[in-house]
């Protein structure tokens, strides 16, 4: 059994992470300052071998006790959020990252960092290996996420060069299930949620970009491989197999059954064009891939919403 600290433990990837963790043993303490995460999310966690904190981890961060793992998964991550608090973003991708790296480096313990896809910016490569720098404006809209992840990479990696703490870092791609933010404005939960309501399907341009989607059961399976692995590099953890916006619009209105239109509006600044993990890394070196497909994991996440947003 582990103590691991989560961040952003009571948002959408980090109160999945945090049941996972309990689920095979470990304690959590999850921070979490809930700008975009929610106590909903984690109140059936609350006993035995499970603390919150609300904590802005861009300010000093401090856990009392031995900790073993510390996983930084705090951070909004939404397009909607990325015009609506940009500076909380840079602020917890710089500021956040150098404070949980100082408690693990304090606690000797190991240091996880939630990275992301967006680090390729809009790719000239494709798929997409860890190997690729990738192509970011730095100063459009999104910059203000891919560069704060990039910046957490970069320090993430001069810990553990300079100061020698165990690191993992794991570059998510388009991770959608239950316990997303309806009003999120990513594809997955805009379509669901128009679908449902039996609004207009917004497509952003023609709806031939590109997204590689992966089920929320996928992606944490895929965290815990990592954590558990001798790997410090960056590692792809998504699923390779490939849809167009205008694809998924499709398949949405399969699942729900919905008479929504489809809409298009003009395509927002700096938007990829495609997105598609090499998962070469993954497979070989972690064991894991895949397993849950698009329809399925559109279903489970339907009927998540339609309790909720009907």
């Amino acid at each position: 059994m582990a103590r691991v600290v989560v961040t952003g433990g009571a948002g959408f990837l980090g109160s999945h992470l945090c049941r996972a963790l309990l689920e095979r043993g470990d304690e959590v303490v999850a921070l979490d300052n809930l700008i975009t995460g929610s106590i909903t999310n984690i109140e059936e966690l609350f006993g035995a071998g499970f603390t919150f904190v609300e904590h802005d981890v861009s300010t000093h961060v401090w856990v009392p006790g031995p900790v073993d793992v510390v996983m930084h998964l705090a951070s909004p991550a939404s397009p909607v959020d990325f015009e609506r608090i940009p500076i909380q973003i840079l602020k917890v991708g710089g500021l956040g990252t150098h404070n949980t790296l100082g408690l693990a480096l304090a606690k000797g313990a190991r240091y996880f960092l939630a990275s992301t896809s967006e680090v390729y910016g809009d790719p000239l490569v494709h798929p997409q290996p860890e190997e690729y720098w990738g192509n970011v404006n730095p100063i459009g809209p999104r910059g203000v996420y891919d560069e704060a992840k990039r910046y957490a990479e970069a320090m993430t990696m001069a810990y553990h060069r300079h100061h020698g703490v165990d690191v993992r870092i794991v570059r998510i791609f388009n991770t959608y299930g239950p316990r997303m933010r309806p009003d999120d404005g990513r594809a997955v939960s805009n379509f669901l949620v128009q679908a449902l309501r039996g609004e207009p399907i917004t497509i952003f341009g023609d709806g031939g970009q590109t997204r590689s989607f992966t089920y929320v059961d996928d992606e944490i399976r895929g965290f815990l491989a990592l954590l558990d692995s001798d790997v410090n590099t960056p590692i792809n953890i998504g699923n390779d197999n490939e849809f167009t916006i205008a694809q998924l619009a499709e398949l949405v209105l399969e699942v729900t059954g919905s008479t929504s239109e489809l809409v298009h509006l003009p395509l927002p600044v700096d938007d990829p064009m495609q997105r598609k993990p090499d998962l070469t890394k993954a497979r070989t070196l972690l064991g894991w891939e895949p397993t849950v497909q698009l329809r399925e994991g559109l279903e489970r996440t339907s009927a998540y919403f339609s309790s909720r947003v009907l």
